[in-house]
């Protein structure tokens, strides 16, 4: 804890960090600093830490920080960190209740071992329920919100609400709760049916197996870059484009995966990545009349 931080602040229990470099904390591994960086106790720290914070000062959650880049001059605001390894769901009431915080193919497995089907595709998705929820992350033939029977989020007051599914508007890479406001997830209850958990088991290591396969995960990476188009796939357009090993800077678009922007020596600026997205999404529509949609969020400054 700095002792230069407020009262307030300084009787917050987790870890609350000033100039926090992004890039420990981004699968990127590419950004600047946030101005205060807090990992919570529990959800009471949580609550005492957004009370605490200024309602002029921006809140950016992060989990594993896949699908999100921070650009070179850092963000202006604080940065909450959910994610943590002693993290685990529970099953209660027949529902698996899970925390945000919690990486997605921890749940998939999870439900595989209480022979509930339907959440296989979960391991496919490298972060955390939390984030997954936030822009209804899907692979596989599966959508997170497809499993949702309700969330637990929290406003920047510290106010807990429990929300049903339909108070959101739901779509392809899309959600938004529907009244309007910020609220982020801190916990979900997922439905699902009952099934085989061994023959679920092995749907996951098959997804897996394909996901090893065919994406560069020994790279710096962030999944996805761009939202498949309706009928299409980004990685067929940006291959058939010429793009595959096309580089700006430390960044390069994957030769193995043409949707994957990988920075394969650890040396690329946000900005070599931000450079290169735009690049892409520039030829493929001078090229096929298409325009990509990044699903990677970009927040902060540049240098």
């Amino acid at each position: 804890m700095n002792m230069a931080e407020p009262r307030s602040f300084q009787q917050l229990r987790g870890a609350l960090r000033r100039d926090e470099p992004m890039a420990r904390h981004v699968s990127w591994r590419a950004g600047g600093p946030a101005d205060r960086y807090f990992e919570p106790c529990d959800v009471e720290d949580l609550q005492a830490f957004l009370r605490a914070t200024p309602k002029s000062e921006p809140v950016l959650f992060v989990g594993l920080g896949s699908n999100l880049l921070v650009r070179d001059g850092g963000f202006r605001g604080a940065v909450v960190s959910l994610h943590s390894a002693r993290l685990h769901a529970e099953l209660r009431d027949g529902r698996v209740h899970a925390p945000a915080g919690v990486a997605a193919p921890k749940v998939a497995r999870f439900a595989a071992r209480h022979h509930l089907a339907g959440a296989e595709f979960l391991a496919g998705i490298p972060g955390t329920l939390g984030g997954a929820l936030a822009m209804n992350a899907g692979c596989y033939g599966g959508e997170t919100w497809d499993l949702v029977y309700a969330v637990t989020t929290i406003d920047g007051d510290g106010t807990l609400r429990r929300r049903p599914k339909a108070d959101y508007e739901l779509g392809y890479r899309h959600c938004r709760l529907k009244e309007g406001g910020e609220e982020w997830f801190i916990a979900a209850e997922l439905a699902m049916k009952a099934g085989d958990g061994d023959k679920a088991s092995a749907r996951i290591k098959e997804l897996l197996g394909k996901r090893i396969a065919s994406q560069p995960l020994s790279l710096p990476n962030a999944g996805s870059v761009f939202r498949n188009p309706p009928g299409d796939h980004a990685a067929r357009l940006i291959e058939a484009c010429g793009l595959k090993g096309l580089a700006l800077g430390g960044a390069r678009v994957s030769e193995k995966h043409a949707n994957f922007i990988v920075n394969p020596q650890g040396a690329a600026k946000a900005s070599d990545i931000e450079s290169l997205i735009l690049e892409v999404q520039r030829k493929v529509q001078d090229m096929t009349g298409v325009r990509l949609v990044p699903e990677v969020r970009i927040v902060g400054e540049a240098a």
